[in-house]
């Protein structure tokens, strides 16, 4: 993979005590897909926190986070370049669904109007630029959520359960969509899941978080 992709080397996650969380080692290439698996709880979430660099001032962080070659550790949030989904997807409730995908365009994207009539349509959402985002389905709302994180540009997505609250059906179709936009754009992607469904659909490296007393979750 050379310098491409994201990469953890030996990062260890603490508690400000010192008690250790735990530790991974990962190489994700662009367009490819690891799976963190483990229950709620076990620290899923916070290897993403230490990734964005919103890792709360409870934990501590070593080891090296890369992304393109880029040194990530000690750059904030903002300069990451790390696109994220959650398990809620977190449109704004005061714009509107137009305004939700045009926040994801840089400041002075020229034809910002264009471009958001243009995402809208690609995901089968167009003439929805003026709807409230209340009135969107969850299928939709998802839709939404992953174009405003695509047009922003980031260099790698991160999946926090974002599947987890819809029904099968539309989870099968979200998550294919998911997948599908990020090989697209060739970014290499971390989901986190306690879901072996989502794992096996990501069709791609597993990793099993260790509980506390050092046996393997099971897959």
């Amino acid at each position: 993979m050379g310098d491409r992709g994201l990469v953890l080397d030996q990062l260890a996650i603490r508690y400000a005590d010192g008690t250790p969380l735990l530790s991974i080692s990962a190489e994700i290439a662009p367009g490819h897909v690891l799976s963190l698996m483990g229950p709620s709880g076990i620290g899923k979430s916070t290897v993403l926190a230490a990734i964005t660099g919103t890792l709360p001032s409870a934990f501590r962080c070593d080891g090296t986070i890369a992304l393109n070659g880029r040194m990530l550790n000690g750059l904030p949030p903002q300069k990451r370049r790390v696109g994220i989904l959650f398990q809620d997807h977190l449109l704004f409730p005061h714009l509107s669904v137009g305004q939700n995908i045009g926040f994801g365009l840089p400041k002075g994207t020229p034809n910002r109007s264009d471009q958001v009539h243009g995402a809208l349509t690609e995901i089968g959402l167009a003439g929805f630029a003026d709807r409230d985002p209340a009135t969107l389905s969850g299928g939709q709302r998802a839709r939404v959520a992953l174009m405003r994180m695509l047009l922003s540009k980031p260099e790698a997505l991160l999946l926090d359960e974002p599947f987890s609250r819809l029904d099968i059906g539309l989870r099968a179709q979200v998550r294919s969509l998911v997948f599908e936009r990020a090989r697209s754009a060739r970014l290499p992607v971390l989901m986190v899941t306690h879901d072996a469904a989502d794992a096996e659909a990501a069709n791609g490296q597993i990793i099993s978080l260790p509980m506390q007393n050092g046996q393997s979750l099971p897959l």
